[in-house]
């Protein structure tokens, strides 16, 4: 983890942000990003606000720049929920819940895997190869010399 970043109280509830998050997981901070401005949902909105804000710490703090970093792990909490009452048919008053989620999302470098010579990956390639071929042929050895004995024994009693 780079950086983390937190949004609290926000109001809106945590099952409508879910399916926004399940679309931005996993991806690189600018992919994320620019999904988010086009897409039409609201949480879309509180998301980006958080993304933003990693990005400008892992920025200021790390000086790593915003291509280069995914986001690692984005979840939604339920907070608090505000419980509000409204008149209702024969005196009655009915309770409707304004429900807050709790955004967390952390960011993380991207890992960029060194291009190694041909000539070294040539040298793996033969020493795993000798390495299965030596545990194929090890066991099937192992076997056939229990066998022997059983079949001379059977030998000898005709």
């Amino acid at each position: 983890m780079i950086t983390k970043a937190s949004a609290k109280y926000i109001r809106i509830g945590t099952r409508k942000v879910r399916k926004v998050m399940d679309l931005v997981r996993g991806m690189s901070a600018v992919k994320a990003d620019a999904l988010l401005s086009h897409l039409n949902k609201r949480p879309c909105l509180y998301i980006k606000r958080v993304l933003r804000s990693a990005v400008d710490s892992a920025d200021k703090r790390f000086h790593i720049p915003a291509s280069s970093l995914y986001i690692s792990m984005i979840k939604a909490d339920q907070g608090p929920i505000i419980k509000r009452f409204r008149a209702a048919s024969m005196g009655r008053a009915t309770e409707f819940l304004h429900r807050t989620t709790h955004i967390i999302l952390e960011l993380d470098q991207i890992k960029v895997l060194e291009k190694k010579s041909v000539a070294e990956q040539d040298k793996k390639e033969k020493k795993t190869s000798k390495i299965k071929e030596k545990a194929v042929t090890a066991p099937a050895q192992h076997e056939e010399k229990k066998k022997e004995p059983k079949r001379k024994a059977k030998a000898k009693e005709k």
